[in-house]
């Protein structure tokens, strides 16, 4: 039996979704059909009455590390890729409302004449309406990724899981795309994952995991019906657990 069957059905989720997800076949930008087939994911995952927050990554427009290398100073390079993960927060936002479900963008880099600023308070008011939360701006600092980010509002917001979306269906041994003999995990714990250092997640994310005994799921977003079939365990996916 799936390790996904023996547990309650998850109430509350994270979803961590990176920039590059969104870009599809394009090698930088927001493809369109990604974009409506994420949304519709997400859309149809909320009407079966599970509470989703997504924090969205920006490396399809810029990634802080890039900018560094570049000659930025990272804490400013941090910040302009903060500002990239509220572009796709908006747009996000807007395919989720086109599928039909009611969502609301937050940032944790306050800007309210773009979106609403991101609260504790102000995010479980929405997630009890049913609506699904974007949550841009990473932790609102620099020198942290939005995979810690993802970590923190899931602690913040009582979350039942993390679900990391990747271009693989769960975690390896090896990059399977390099190596043909990696294997993949079905569950694994959050020491595993950090002392076999896996590069699913970073370090600081798993730790803070950890410490709040959160569950991380990770699975292949390249399919239609990903997130709920992760959801639901009828997707191939690694589990990570405290």
């Amino acid at each position: 039996m799936s390790i996904f069957a023996q547990r309650s059905p998850w109430k509350r989720v994270i979803v961590k979704l990176s920039g590059e997800a969104l870009m599809g076949p394009l090698t930088h930008g927001l493809h369109e059909g990604t974009v409506q087939r994420i949304a519709a994911d997400l859309a149809a995952a909320a009407a079966t009455g599970v509470e989703i927050g997504v924090v969205v990554g920006g490396g399809n427009f810029f990634r802080g590390i890039q900018g560094a290398d570049k000659g930025i100073e990272r804490a400013r390079a941090d910040s302009i890729g903060m500002l990239a993960t509220v572009m796709n927060a908006l747009a996000l936002e807007q395919a989720i409302e086109g599928e039909g479900r009611s969502a609301r963008a937050l940032s944790a880099v306050p800007m309210p004449s773009v979106c609403q600023p991101y609260s504790r308070q102000a995010a479980l008011n929405h997630l009890g309406k049913a609506r699904v939360i974007v949550l841009a701006g990473g932790t609102g600092n620099p020198f942290f990724t939005t995979d810690t980010g993802a970590a923190l509002r899931a602690a913040e917001l009582s979350a039942d899981a993390v679900m990391k979306a990747t271009q693989v269906d769960g975690v390896y041994t090896a990059d399977p795309k390099k190596d043909p003999t990696a294997t993949r995990y079905e569950t694994l714990t959050h020491d595993e994952a950090i002392s076999k250092n896996l590069a699913v997640m970073d370090t600081a994310a798993f730790a803070l995991a950890r410490e709040n005994r959160i569950p991380i799921i990770v699975f292949s977003i390249g399919e239609p019906g990903a997130i709920l079939g992760a959801l639901e365990g009828r997707n191939r996916a690694t589990i990570v657990t405290p």
